[in-house]
């Protein structure tokens, strides 16, 4: 525990609050007959200076007792956390971790724990920026051990472990103790003399310390033989847990000589070996009790009563400690102890192979006394031991909400895997609860691969018996028939379908009760998306603010910022980003916490304020809101949300001229994105061809469109509108203005008809684009005035300065042909809005002849023959240079002109003059 250590300290139950162990978090008590080995700590002492010491040997060398003794004689405050199987979970890890500095630092839990927010959190540098921003003000060291480091697995904690070695302020220092190598490259901290590394040889004990070891577990009492002693020592090799046991085996032994003599070889065998003679010294009682306790992680009077059947465990488990039996004190009020692991695990062994029926028997014994303390996790694992698989699946079914709403879903991964693949398979609800889980990656037919099992097992189920920790009305498994509706209206929502979101919502509805407000309130969002599918974006508009204000009434903070995500969204296709940007910022401004302190879902709500700030031309500001967002993000893994802020951030870069950054970012959004959503709902994809498109690529992008088989004589629906998007752009680009126009107008009507005044704005400034290339620049000009005046009051930039080179000569003409309307209807500061954008975007003034005096001599030649329509290799053969030499100078032209392809880049070349 944080603070002084040795401090006495009252930890009541085990489990304490938000599901924090108390007793993995103070420092282990020394055992009797501890030798110190001042040798080592002064060694550990000397890299205290530094940022990371590393004690990694084989079990049984003496890693923990080593530095409980060193962080027991220090002044300095240590945070102590002793890891195990289940810290995997990096929400269940981050929380003992944030506990454990409460003490030095009261506030952490306040900074830190609102950051472990999401159902599916990942780790990240928000939350260590959090911590060491708490942390960053100490005044003296600080240790941090983590104990048993070698248990955790877990990716995502490991890099947000590495993440707090790299940012640690001066005074944290961390001990990584464990029985493997660091998962972390050690090469940097050993060369800047950062690292302290004790290995086993470092560990092993001398001669001298091997007889002190001895002679204390003998007592004043006994003596044991110097030849003895020196055998003993050079038989266990210095390996602490070995001249442990000896001593107890040779304690009362007749012949201390022929004992000796009687083990040898590997330490596993010692341990066997040893371990039987001290279990066969034990009065039988002591015996019974230390095989039956065996099968408990932890061990207090209360639990091995229950376990047993006695009633003395407390002084037993007191007289255990006292006889130095292996049994290690987890706090210091003689509450909790657990037994060293490898002793454990030969008494395990041995009680199990002898005694089936009877451990079987202890397990369900223990887990009846978790689970009627809510210590779900010990219950689960008992009750699998006791080979009971069924009450294993009704434990994690019961407590499904209450850790998945805990944002605990990486243990309830855990739980479910580790259960007997035939009892998994034939559980309606596991198999809901796994689609539950499969919702915060957005993968459509994992989703619906759960839900069909859940569906081919339904008539398992007993409805009547089910009741979840959380009551009915807050449970997403109570209610069955309305939870498997409910995850086949979500899937077809993804899917694009309105009308089967509709059939499956209202079937949920019609079977739900009325104080299931959980149910309801994923039934009402779910009829919001039907109506946004249709392109009823007013009524899904109404649906969906009706559905935040249910979630703000319930109290469900994380749903009230993900549905006014979508209500932005919605607000936002309708051409109302002042309403967007209001809703927004609603759930920040209520939550009354400063912007460093925002929990996870904020990030949904930054992603939303970036994309306003960039369509109205703020790219500054949108990438303040994206520094807090996409950490924020990337914690919890909320794809949709995340995805969206990665590609913000790509057109942020495309627009000030990082090309290999903008698809950089956008790769990395199509990797958490779903191919099989569409594209109202996961617009990533037609994104990516349409990023590609300006970078001059039409190749790729025609072949994105050709693999989604969109076609320009097709009847567009709105939730494909993005892609056909970018099939009219395609067109413009290719010499086909006459087909885009046909397509545009075709979508045009839809979204006029729907009130949809975002697409009508993007449209029609594409409209205008595909006219002017037609040559009709008079219908041109007037679109594009037209377009302008509708836009300007909502402040729209980026769809206009995205376009690129045509779109800034139109706009030119436009200011040209039409000064007096222009004047009246448009206010100047937004035409210079416009004109600062195409700046920003192209590196160059929307007129004049800047791109002239970059252009090289050869960069010329090679810009005449593209306007000849040469193609590439022909050009080469001219100019007798290589392709690539080409290629180099094609994309210096086009940058430098701000073109996307050839045909751009001769316009505008003509237009600036470079070109007849």
């Amino acid at each position: 525990m944080a603070g002084t250590p040795g401090r006495p300290r009252r930890t009541g139950d085990v489990m304490g609050s938000g599901g924090v162990l108390a007793t993995k978090l103070f420092l282990p008590r020394l055992p009797t007959g501890f030798v110190p080995r001042q040798r080592l700590v002064g060694r550990l002492e000397k890299g205290v200076g530094g940022g990371l010491s590393l004690v990694s040997a084989p079990a049984g060398y003496g890693k923990t007792v080593l530095l409980a003794h060193w962080c027991r004689q220090m002044s300095r405050p240590v945070v102590w956390l002793s890891l195990d199987v289940a810290d995997d979970d990096p929400v269940r890890f981050w929380r003992h971790i944030v506990a454990g500095f409460t003490e030095i630092r009261p506030e952490m839990a306040r900074h830190v724990e609102p950051l472990l927010g999401s159902p599916e959190p990942a780790t990240s540098d928000r939350l260590v920026a959090a911590m060491v921003n708490v942390l960053a003000d100490l005044r003296g060291d600080v240790l941090l051990v983590l104990d048993d480091f070698h248990l955790v697995k877990s990716e995502i904690v490991h890099t947000s472990v590495r993440l707090l070695l790299d940012s640690a302020p001066p005074g944290l220092h961390v001990v990584l103790a464990g029985r493997t190598e660091s998962p972390f490259p050690l090469g940097r901290w050993r060369a800047s003399g950062q690292l302290v590394e004790l290995r086993a040889a470092d560990l092993r004990f001398t001669a001298d310390e091997s007889k002190a070891m001895l002679r204390q577990a003998f007592g004043p009492g006994q003596l044991l033989p110097d030849d003895a002693a020196i055998t003993v020592a050079a038989r266990a090799e210095g390996w602490a847990a070995g001249l442990q046991l000896a001593a107890l085996s040779l304690q009362g032994s007749p012949d201390a000589a022929d004992a000796v003599n009687s083990f040898s070889g590997s330490h596993r065998y010692v341990v066997d070996y040893l371990t039987e003679e001290v279990l066969e010294r034990q009065p039988a009682s002591v015996r019974e009790f230390l095989l039956e306790t065996s099968i408990l992680d932890r061990l207090s009077g209360s639990l091995c009563d229950a376990v047993t059947g006695r009633s003395d465990s407390q002084a037993m488990l007191e007289s255990i400690e006292q006889a130095n039996l292996f049994l290690v004190p987890m706090d210091d009020v003689r509450g909790w102890w657990r037994y060293h692991h490898l002793f454990a695990g030969t008494l395990r062994a041995r009680v199990t192979r002898e005694q089936p029926d009877r451990t079987r028997y202890l397990h369900r014994e223990a887990a009846a006394w978790h689970e009627s303390r809510k210590q779900v996790d010990d219950a689960v694992g008992h009750a699998l031991a006791a080979g009971d698989a069924t009450w294993a699946a009704s434990l994690i079914e019961r407590y499904f909400d209450e850790f998945f709403l805990g944002r605990e879903g990486a243990t309830v991964q855990r739980w479910i895997g580790a259960l007997p693949t035939e009892v998994a398979a034939s559980r309606a609800r596991l198999h809901l609860a796994r689609a539950a889980l499969n919702v915060v990656s957005g993968r459509v037919e994992d989703i619906e691969r759960s839900l069909d099992a859940a569906e081919r097992t339904r008539g398992q189920a007993d409805e009547d018996v089910f009741e979840p920790s959380v009551g009915r009305s807050a449970s997403r498994l109570a209610n069955l028939d309305a939870g498997l509706a409910l995850g086949r209206a979500y899937t077809a929502h993804l899917r694009g379908d309105g009308e089967a979101t509709i059939r499956y919502a209202s079937r949920a509805i019609a079977r739900l009760r009325p104080d299931e407000w959980m149910l309801h309130g994923l039934a009402q969002v779910n009829l919001a998306f039907a109506a946004w599918i249709r392109g009823e974006v007013g009524e899904a508009e109404r649906a969906m603010a009706s559905n935040v204000a249910h979630w703000r009434a319930v109290g469900q903070r994380d749903l009230v910022v993900y549905m006014s995500s979508y209500l932005g969204r919605i607000q936002c296709a309708r051409g109302r980003l002042d309403a967007a940007s209001s809703t927004y910022r609603h759930p920040l401004e209520a939550s009354s916490l400063p912007a460093w302190e925002d929990p996870p879902a904020a990030g949904v709500s930054y992603v939303g304020m970036a994309e306003l700030s960039y369509q109205r031309g703020d790219l500054d500001t949108a990438m303040d809101h994206l520094a807090r967002a996409l950490p924020l993000c990337r914690m919890f893994v909320y794809a949709q949300s995340l995805a969206a802020g990665l590609v913000t951030l790509a057109w942020i870069r495309q627009a000030r001229g990082d090309a290999a950054g903008a698809r950089e970012a956008m790769d990395e959004a199509v990797e958490f994105t779903d191919p099989a959503v569409t594209d109202l709902f996961n617009p990533v994809p037609a994104q990516r061809a349409r990023l590609l498109l300006a970078q001059g690529d039409l190749r790729a992008a025609a072949e994105w469109v050709a693999s989604r088989g969109i076609r320009a004589d097709d009847e567009p629906r709105y939730v494909y509108e993005a892609g056909y998007l970018v099939l009219a752009r395609i067109l413009i680009a290719d010499d086909e203005p006459g087909r885009a126009l046909e397509l545009l107008n075709r979508l045009w009507a839809d979204a006029a008809t729907q009130d949809r005044t975002g697409s009508v704005i993007e449209i029609q400034a594409l409209k205008a684009l595909a006219l002017a290339a037609t040559g009709n620049e008079a219908a041109a000009v007037d679109t594009l005035g037209d377009t302008v005046e509708l836009a300007w009051p909502q402040g729209f930039v980026r769809v206009f300065a995205d376009e690129g080179a045509p779109m800034a000569m139109l706009l030119d003409r436009l200011s040209a042909d039409r000064p007096h309307r222009q004047s009246n209807k448009v206010p100047a500061s937004y035409r210079r809005r416009l004109i600062h954008a195409f700046g920003v975007s192209a590196d160059r003034p929307v007129t004049g002849s800047g791109p002239a005096d970059r252009l090289s001599p050869r960069e010329l030649e090679v810009l005449r023959l593209l306007a000849s329509g040469k193609p590439n290799q022909a050009i080469a053969e001219d100019l007798f240079v290589t392709l690539n030499t080409v290629k180099k100078h094609v994309t210096h032209i086009l940058r430098k002109l701000g073109a996307g392809n050839r045909t751009e880049a001769t316009v505008r070349a003509r237009d600036i003059g470079l070109l007849p």
